[in-house]
């Protein structure tokens, strides 16, 4: 039963430390602007995001800043395989932030 807590707190600790290096790598992308949207948005939720939208967001984060950036400002069609619910969550957070 010990091994479960610790397996547990190990877990937990993974979890923590993956939430800080997704937020960090949110808030330094190199372009600003993207640091302010995507480090903004990721401020916000990080905390209550699930395991899926983690995934998501790692994969988005792969995204060159300027294309994410074109996306944001509608000057290119987003692809399928990123217009997720995730990326619509994050360009309405825009919106209102604007």
């Amino acid at each position: 039963m010990a091994d479960r807590t610790v397996t547990s707190e190990s877990e937990r600790d993974d979890d923590n430390a993956r939430r800080k290096r997704i937020l960090y790598r949110c808030q330094h992308r190199g372009m600003k602007e993207m640091d302010i949207l995507l480090g903004g948005y990721v401020g916000d939720n990080i905390a209550t995001m699930s395991e899926a939208d983690l995934a998501t967001l790692e994969l988005l984060m792969d995204v060159s800043d300027q294309d994410l950036f074109a996306w944001m400002i509608g000057n290119k069609p987003v692809p399928a395989e990123h217009d997720t619910e995730l990326y619509r969550a994050i360009a309405a957070y825009r919106s209102q932030s604007s």
